[in-house]
C-alpha cells in the first residue's frame, strides 16, 4: 500500500507542477517537452542501473514512435494548454475520465471487448459527472470550456494510446521498463523538433519553475512508471488501476493548499460522479483480459 500511495501522490501532484511551470511563463509543448526529456533520462538511468537492455528492432521502435505521440507528445501538452486557462483542481478531475475514453477505444480496436449495458451505464455517468464539472446550469463559455476541453482531449488521446499499446505495443518480451524508456524517450524526440517550431525558444522561466519541470519528469514520468509496475506486480493489474481513482484526491489537495486554489461543490461532486461512472463502467463481464506485466502475462477482468 505504502507503493500505491506514493505512486497516487506522484501523479495527483502533477497537476500542480504543471500549473507552477505555465504559470511561470513555460509554453505548453515546452512543459510537455520538459516532462519527456526528464522522464526519459530517469527511466534511462533505471534501465542502465538494471541491466535492462533496451529494444534494438525497427517494429517496437516504430509502435513506440505511435504511442509517444499518443499517450505523451500530444496529451501532455493539452493538459498544460488547459492548464493556463483552468486550476490545477479541474485539471485533475477532468484527468480521472480516462480510463472511460480508453475504454471507447478499446472496444473500437479491440474485437474481443464487447459492448454491454454496464459499460454504457458508465460511459453516462462518468460523462454527466464532466457536465457537473464544468458547471453546465450556469452556462458554459469562456476559459473554462476551453481549457475543460483541451484537458479532456488530452484524455481522449490517452484513451487512443492505451488502446493501441494493448494491441500493437504491450506483447513480446521486453520489459515494462526498457518499453518505456522507448516510449518517452521518442516522445521528448517529437517534442524537441515540434517545440521550437510551435513555440520558439522560451525566456528562461527561473529555477523554481526548472525545478518543477525535473520532478515532474524524473518523477511522474520517469519512477512513477517503475513504481507503477511494482505495485501491477505485488497486487495485480486491477488493484493497480485504482490509482486513478485516488489522483484526483491528491490533485485537489495539492492545488487547494500549495496554490490556493479553490474548490467549488460541483468540482467534488461532479469528481465523485466521473468516479462511479468508471466504477460501473469496470463490472466485471464474461472473460478475462490479458495484460502485460513487466515481462509475463497476467489475466484480469479490467476493462480497457
Amino acid at each position: 500500500m505504502g507503493k500505491f500511495a506514493l505512486l497516487s501522490a506522484i501523479w495527483g501532484a502533477s497537476f500542480a507542477l504543471i500549473k507552477v511551470a505555465v504559470e511561470a511563463g513555460v509554453p505548453p509543448v515546452w512543459v510537455a517537452f520538459g516532462r519527456c526529456f526528464f522522464g526519459a533520462l530517469a527511466l534511462g538511468l533505471v534501465c542502465l542501473v538494471t541491466r535492462t537492455p533496451l529494444p534494438r528492432d525497427r517494429r517496437t521502435w516504430g509502435h513506440a514512435l505511435v504511442v509517444a505521440t499518443l499517450l505523451n507528445a500530444v496529451p501532455f501538452t493539452l493538459l498544460a494548454f488547459g492548464e493556463t486557462l483552468v486550476t490545477s483542481v479541474l485539471a485533475g478531475v477532468f484527468n480521472a475520465t480516462m480510463p472511460l475514453t480508453t475504454l471507447v477505444f478499446v472496444l473500437l480496436v479491440v474485437p474481443a471487448e464487447k459492448v454491454t449495458a454496464a459499460r454504457v451505464a458508465g460511459l453516462a455517468v462518468g460523462f454527466s459527472g464532466v457536465l457537473v464539472v464544468l458547471g453546465v446550469w450556469d452556462g458554459v463559455g469562456g476559459d473554462v470550456l476551453v481549457g475543460g476541453l483541451a484537458c479532456l482531449g488530452a484524455t481522449t488521446f490517452y484513451g487512443a494510446g492505451y488502446a493501441y499499446t494493448r494491441r500493437f505495443f504491450s506483447g513480446g518480451s521486453q520489459s515494462a521498463s526498457a518499453l518505456s524508456a522507448v516510449q518517452v524517450t521518442c516522445a521528448a524526440g517529437e517534442l524537441a523538433i515540434a517545440a521550437p517550431l510551435i513555440a520558439g525558444v522560451p525566456d528562461r522561466p527561473g529555477w523554481f519553475a526548472v525545478g518543477a519541470l525535473v520532478v515532474l519528469g524524473a518523477a511522474g514520468t520517469g519512477w512513477a512508471y517503475v513504481l507503477n509496475l511494482d505495485v501491477i506486480r505485488a497486487a495485480g493489474p486491477t488493484v493497480a488501476a485504482t490509482v486513478t481513482y485516488v489522483a484526483p484526491v491528491w490533485s485537489t489537495v495539492a492545488g487547494a493548499l500549495l496554490l490556493s486554489e479553490p474548490v467549488g461543490w460541483n468540482t467534488v461532486v461532479g469528481g465523485a460522479v466521473v468516479i462511479a461512472g468508471v466504477l460501473l463502467a469496470r463490472k466485471p463481464h464474461n472473460g478475462g483480459i490479458a495484460q502485460k506485466s513487466g515481462s509475463q502475462v497476467v489475466r484480469s477482468n479490467k476493462p480497457w
